[in-house]
């Protein structure tokens, strides 16, 4: 028997039992259409990830103060940075780039007739290269305006949106907290958010401004900052480059040995690294679930493709008798055992692309559906076809001619 005969008699047996070959098949499409959303949501996750990284950049450090805890209870703040620390740590480090101090407070913004609550940033003329934030209309203030304190902001896009709406607010004069200010730029949209709060409703402005006008200095540290970010070059270890910042920082702080530290390091590359290791794991569950959904899925194939011969006893033993080899019915069955398989493969495939359509429309959630996806799905789906159908054919194929024409 040739192949496409064999195909079509495949086709012609699961079709004179339809819904008995639908519902067999069922646990292959509803694996294979799990997997699809799941892994689509995941790569889509992933890759929103790994663009807020981008955006921020793994070769990035920020340094907070500590919090004092007694007992368990938060007990304030150490003493906070200055900008003096921020140079003399960078001084110290050939592997910087560029660093910006970062002191932030709660404001009022007032134009025209609206009032809009938000943050002001205070931040050195080197915040867009070290955070790798870029203007999207107009100008950022430059080192002259740090150093002489000018009333420059720089606004976010939501700013930009919900206050000044289809107007350029680049040259509009604002108040912050009754400070008069003027808007030179507008920051590029980052859709970024942190605990709940739109990183692109933020205000940056000159640092000695905002410290001197809207947070107010702090006497025992005069040019105190709340942050630091630290930029380093690409090519820099960058745990070797934190195990050094924070040995500088202990050294400025007069952090003695046993003591610990009364700063925080955040680097964004064990953030990478702890999102691979989540991703890793992540991966290996979805695997174990995809295996276990399409190894049921082949059981019930295995068993339907039993009863299917046991009930084609005679026309087993028919087709035997009329010159067909044995090899001839196992491919018969085996063939409609993967066509089953792919049938239900290809079914699982739309369901699962259009479950993943339907997150992204309805719960706005990314999701990346990599061409090799789908190669995988139809490959999953041929090798349940031929693992499971592979015993039930051989049983086909060693029933004896003569037993089976006898067979009621």
């Amino acid at each position: 028997m040739s192949f496409g005969n064999a195909f079509l008699t495949a086709l012609q047996a699961l079709r004179l039992n339809g819904l008995r070959s639908l519902l067999t098949a069922l646990g292959i499409i509803i694996g294979i259409a799990s997997v699809i959303v799941m892994v689509a949501i995941g790569n889509g996750a992933r890759q929103s990830v790994e663009e807020q990284i981008d955006r921020l950049g793994s070769s990035m450090l920020t340094v907070f103060p500590s919090t004092r805890t007694s007992r368990g209870q938060s007990s304030g703040r150490y003493m906070p940075f200055s900008e003096r620390t921020m140079y003399n740590v960078a001084d110290q480090l050939p592997n910087i780039v560029a660093v910006t101090g970062d002191i932030q407070s709660q404001v009022t913004l007032v134009s025209a007739d609206t009032d809009w609550a938000t943050t002001a940033r205070g931040v050195n003329h080197t915040y867009p290269l070290v955070r790798n934030h870029e203007v999207a209309d107009g100008d950022f203030f430059t080192a002259e305006d740090v150093a002489s304190g000018r009333r420059y902001a720089v606004i976010g896009s939501t700013i930009q949106r919900e206050v000044f709406g289809e107007n350029s607010a680049v040259g509009a004069s604002i108040r912050i907290n009754n400070v008069p200010f003027e808007v030179i730029g507008v920051l590029e949209a980052t859709g970024e958010s942190f605990r709940g709060r739109d990183s692109d409703d933020v205000i940056l402005a000159p640092l000695k401004t905002v410290r001197d006008r809207l947070a107010g200095n702090w006497r025992p540290v005069p040019d105190r900052i709340d942050s630091m970010y630290i930029l380093f070059r690409d090519d820099a270890d960058i745990v070797e480059a934190q195990a050094e910042l924070e040995e500088a920082l202990r050294i400025e702080r007069e952090i003695k040995p046993g003591q610990s530290d009364n700063f925080r390091v955040l680097s964004f590359a064990s953030f990478v690294q702890a999102r691979n290791e989540t991703s890793q794991t992540f991966s290996y569950l979805l695997a174990a679930a995809a295996g276990i959904s399409l190894i049921v899925g082949g059981i019930g194939i295995m068993n339907i493709m039993l009863v299917s011969v046991t009930e084609r006893t005679r026309e087993i033993g028919l087709r035997m008798a009329i010159g067909a080899r044995p090899g001839d019915i196992m491919t018969q069955f085996l063939i409609e055992a993967v066509v089953l398989c792919t049938i239900g493969g290809i079914i699982g495939l739309a369901l699962g692309l259009g479950g993943a359509w339907a997150v992204t429309s309805l719960a706005e959630w990314d999701v990346l559906i990599e061409p090799s996806l789908v190669l995988i799905a139809i490959a999953t789906s041929l090798t349940v076809g031929v693992v499971f159908g592979f015993f039930p054919a051989q049983q086909a194929a060693q029933l004896n001619p003569i037993e089976a024409l006898r067979y009621e």
